[in-house]
């Protein structure tokens, strides 16, 4: 391990935005959010996600230079996780493997699949390591978490890993336990709500935001599926405008017009009956699926872990509560700092605490990402 304070470049790309940060061991000392104007975005419009690279990369080199950072002090820079294939969780190196699969796209563009060349790039001029950390295609279900009942329709894990892993270690810390040891369950609740179970250090199971679990600020969740057919050949709608239902305009959004949960809170407290059943619901099933993963641990479990941003709402937390406390303790870490997450992910491997890890593209996921 290098000697002193390790100093990280994190760098997480949005679609109209790029988050990075310097940090000194686990503290941030410099955080910077550019945004990208829809002028500036243009000229790659139809194109290749990761042609974005040197414009956003040039960016970020600048803006470190204005702020008086010098690359070659760096000990290390690591990217948000793309769309890659299945993995298990950890801190991967960079690789060649990894570029060319995020290159080819099979799992879909997104501007995620950005974070592992940025960091590359700049780690080059560095002279240092770049890494990704838990990217959202970690999986390490059982085989039998994959049927769903139809051999042509496999269940698939796509999920917030990062955070999910983040705060689970987190807990384990604080905890005085390996994680390895425990058995947790983790609610992710934010714009999507994702619950996992964690057995022997491995989230064993879960819910998919894109696929199945409880409705969010604008996801369905799982949905009845005779009607979900019964909708698709209507003719009513194309398949563009029944994805957008499922996933950007379902959920709170759906009922009641918008995705800000705080909104929803001020229309309860003025009385609003609708919007106090719609916030039941979408709690109750929470609850729901945190008492499945229970299952999925025998009942066995050392704490339930509530994340995200919708774990900032005191009245979430405190009508959730009662429904779940009996599993087990109820432990809140409100918001979703994925900055965080990722030195985090560095500083582990580069105090020797874990090994990390070579990307080697695994089988094909069945529906993309």
């Amino acid at each position: 391990m290098p000697p002193g304070p390790l100093r990280i470049l994190v760098i997480n790309p949005g679609s109209t935005s790029t988050k990075f940060a310097i940090y000194i061991d686990e503290r941030a000392e410099f955080v910077a959010n550019l945004p990208h104007a829809d002028a500036e975005l243009e000229e790659f419009r139809g194109r290749p996600v990761l042609d974005q690279q040197p414009f956003r990369a040039a960016l970020i080199e600048r803006e470190l230079t204005r702020a008086g950072y010098v690359l070659k002090d760096l000990d290390a820079v690591v990217g948000r996780g793309g769309l890659l294939p299945p993995l298990v969780s950890g801190t991967y190196r960079v690789n060649q493997a990894m570029l060319d699969d995020l290159r080819a796209a099979e799992r879909g563009e997104h501007a995620s699949n950005l974070g592992a060349v940025l960091a590359l790039e700049i780690a080059q001029h560095a002279g240092v390591e770049a890494y990704v950390v838990d990217p959202v295609s970690v999986d390490e279900w059982s085989e039998r978490a994959r049927l769903s009942g139809s051999a042509l329709l496999e269940r698939y894990c796509l999920s917030h890993a990062l955070n999910t892993k983040a705060v689970s270690k987190r807990f384990a810390r604080e905890a005085g336990r390996p994680y390895e040891q425990l058995r947790l369950i983790v609610a992710h609740v934010g714009s999507g709500v994702s619950v996992s179970a964690h057995e022997d250090g491995r989230m064993i199971d879960g819910t998919n935001t894109r696929e199945d679990g409880p409705f969010s600020g604008d996801r369905a969740g799982g949905v009845p599926c005779t009607k979900l057919v019964e909708l698709c050949f209507s003719g009513k709608y194309t398949r563009k405008q029944v994805e957008a239902m499922l996933f950007g305009e379902g959920g709170l959004y759906s009922y009641l017009g918008t995705k800000d949960l705080r909104e929803v809170e001020r229309r309860i407290a003025a009385g609003d009956s609708r919007a106090a059943l719609v916030f039941d619901a979408m709690v109750y099933q929470i609850a729901k699926e945190i008492g499945a993963m229970a299952v999925v641990l025998k009942g066995r479990v050392d704490a339930v872990l509530l994340t995200g941003g919708m774990a900032k709402s005191e009245k979430l937390v405190n009508q959730l509560r009662p429904s779940v406390e009996w599993i087990a303790p109820l432990v809140i870490y409100p918001g979703e700092d994925e900055l965080q997450a990722l030195a985090e992910g560095v500083l582990r491997v580069l105090r020797g605490e874990e090994q990390a890890r070579e990307f080697k593209p695994q089988r094909p996921m069945l529906q993309p990402a």
